[in-house]
Order: structure tokens, then sequence, then C-alpha cells
């Protein structure tokens, strides 16, 4: 283990996981860089949707300080950002344009953009209509860390000029998602916010599964779903789980589904915060299929895909317990083994202290002058 780095956090939000996935992802890493001795700085920015439904105001593996707007970051923050060994810079921080402004022009660590968007980024960045990021601050950062991996990767740094791209998936606190001596009285759980390019995979493999077995029970749990939106009679919607609540819930169910955002499942390589969540629990995964799958967890022994409702109720029929027990143990296995906290703040080290080197290496290039060479 590297010494300790001192590291400083811009995201959208870390208090709130109310509609906010980005909660689940920053409290795990940020739990294993503390594990790992490392201190850490998250600055969030004050906002009201987060404020009513705070349910980590404080935590224990990280200091947290709210700002109103970007003037307040700097007027309190300058010299955290000045000094500090790393700093970076998530998605959908409001005013994120000038917040990776001030970063790129003050920071005098490893600066990074932390990405737990990249595909939607990208598609923005394509016609300048991303917020938080512009296409001409990329080569500004150190590193581009993406949620995103595979082929991405490589056109972050040859389209769009990244330094340095490198995959920092998200994790799981395995100390807080476990097995649970539970009934599994649902059959097919799901949970996410809502998302419209979601909503027709939780329609076509959950929502036609109820229909099609109406003596199964099903749930629904997410929020800022359309109040409009009709659901079969045995499925139950939950407006919000806590994250303490996470592993009950998923230890409730024979089976959850993982459904991936449209942007995420074309670019592939892209595992989502749930993914781990339920295997760490030991609940089997039913999940739409995207490039990369299978390098995360193996179909058919780790995780189950479906396409159709039909496969859906196929697997809810036919597999028996000892069937789910064997996917279940498998994928709990290969999630702990390289998915956990720990795992991904060790190479979340590893990508920063490879940046100092080569920010070492551009100042010793830069100080040394041009070269010249002996006539031979």
């Amino acid at each position: 283990m590297p010494q300790s780095i001192d590291i400083v956090f811009i995201g959208l939000a870390i208090t709130s996981s109310w509609g906010n996935g980005h909660a689940t992802t920053y409290r795990s890493l940020l739990k294993g860089l503390h594990q790992r001795g490392h201190r850490v700085l998250f600055l969030e920015r004050d906002l009201s949707w987060y404020a009513q439904h705070r349910d980590a105001p404080r935590l224990p593996y990280c200091e947290t300080q709210l700002y109103s707007d970007v003037a307040d970051l700097r007027d309190r923050f300058a010299e955290r950002i000045r000094t500090a060994d790393a700093v970076i810079v998530g998605s959908y921080v409001k005013d994120g344009r000038e917040v990776c402004d001030w970063v790129l022009e003050h920071a005098r660590g490893v600066r990074a953009f932390y990405d737990i968007d990249t595909p939607v980024t990208l598609a923005r960045l394509r016609d300048d209509s991303c917020e938080y990021l512009r296409a001409d601050q990329i080569p500004g950062f150190d590193l581009l860390l993406s949620f995103t991996g595979g082929p991405t990767l490589h056109r972050l740094e040859s389209v769009f000029g990244a330094r340095r791209a490198c995959a920092l998936y998200c994790s799981v606190d395995v100390e807080q998602y476990q097995p649970q001596r539970v009934a599994r009285n649902i059959d097919l759980g799901y949970m996410g916010t809502y998302s419209q390019d979601r909503q027709e995979g939780l329609e076509r493999l959950l929502n036609q599964s109820a229909r099609c077995m109406p003596t199964r029970q099903f749930v629904v749990a997410g929020a800022q779903y359309p109040q409009e939106l009709q659901w079969p009679a045995n499925v139950r919607r939950i407006d919000h789980v806590a994250p303490a609540e996470h592993a009950r819930f998923y230890g409730c169910q024979r089976f959850t589904l993982n459904l991936t955002r449209a942007d995420m499942r074309c670019a592939g390589y892209s595992p989502s915060v749930r993914l781990f969540e339920a295997a760490a629990c030991g609940t089997p995964i039913i999940s739409d299929d995207w490039p990369g799958l299978c390098d995360v967890l193996v179909p058919r022994e780790e995780i189950l895909v479906a396409q159709t409702a039909a496969e859906v109720a196929t697997y809810l029929q036919d597999l028996t317990a000892a069937d789910c027990e064997l996917i279940a143990q498998a994928a709990r296995e290969r999630v702990l083994a390289a998915h956990s906290s720990s795992h991904r703040a060790a190479e979340l080290e590893r990508y920063i202290e490879t940046a100092r080197g080569d920010g070492a290496q551009r100042r010793a290039r830069a100080h040394s002058g041009p070269r010249t060479f002996a006539a031979i």
C-alpha cells in the first residue's frame, strides 16, 4: 500500500441516495480509500432535492462539506484544492464546466475527472449539450476515470485527447452487502431510479412476466416513476429503499433484475452498482445483455441473460433452488474477488501513482530544454 494520499472529490452527491446512484458508488469507493489509510474530502453542492432526502449527512470514513455555489466553493476550499495530492471532479456536478476550469487552473496535484455516466457524456459532447464537461477540458486532466471500459477508453484518448483513460467501475461494500436469512417471498424484483430508456426493458422483462404469471410476486423499487404508469396487480411499488435496507431487499427475492441504460448498453463494459450489490448478497441475477458482460459475470454460470418475458418465465418456473444457489454463489465469489470497495480503492491508488509519474516526466521534459545531439 502506498503512503497516505490526500484526495478531494467534487461530486454530485454522497449525502443522499434518493434517486441518486452516484451516492452508493462514492460511498463504497471512499470507504475503501479510508480503510487503506487515505484522507478524503467530499465536496457536494447543497441542492434542495438532496437536502430533502439526506440519509447520510455525515459519514465515518470521509469528511463531507456542502457548498452553495461555485463562488462559495472557491472561497472556502481553494487551499484544499491547491494542496491535495489528487482532485477528482465527478460527472453531473452542477456548473461542472466552471468547476472543471477552476480545478484545472488551481490544483497542483493529480487532476482527474470521474465520469460515472461516460456513454451519456460522450453523446452530449457531440453537440456540446453536456452541462458538466466540455470536450476541450478533457486533455487538461491527468486522468479520465470512466465507469465504462472496453473500446470507450481508446476513444477517449484517440478522439477526445484524454492523457490517460482508465476504467473505474463501481464497487460494493462487502461488509454491508451480505446474504440474508430471510424468506425469499418475491419471485422477481428490480431496484433503480426511473429512466425512460430503461422503462421499455422493465415493461418487457418484469411487467409482461407479471401479467403472464399472475400468481407470482414482483416488486419495483425506485424514485421518480411517473404517476400515470400502469402496473400489474402483482407488482408492488416502493418509492425508495435506503442503502441500509438494500441487502434485505435483495435477500427477499428469488431473482433480481438488472437493466442498463441505452447508451451504456450500446457502449458495453458498464456494469451497474446494483449488479455487484445483488451478487454480493447471494441473489441470482437476470440481466439484459451488453458487450463485456461476460468479462464481469459469465452467462449461465454466474448470471442469467434474458431478452423476453418468456425467457424470464423459464428461469422462474424451471430452475430449482439448487440451480439458483450455484449461480448465486459463483457470482458472489467473483464479485468479492474483484469488485469490493478495497479492490476499487487499490485501483484508484495505482492510477493516481501512475499519473504522478506521468506528470513528473512532463515537468522534467519541460525543464530540460531542447534536446541536443552530439555529432556522429
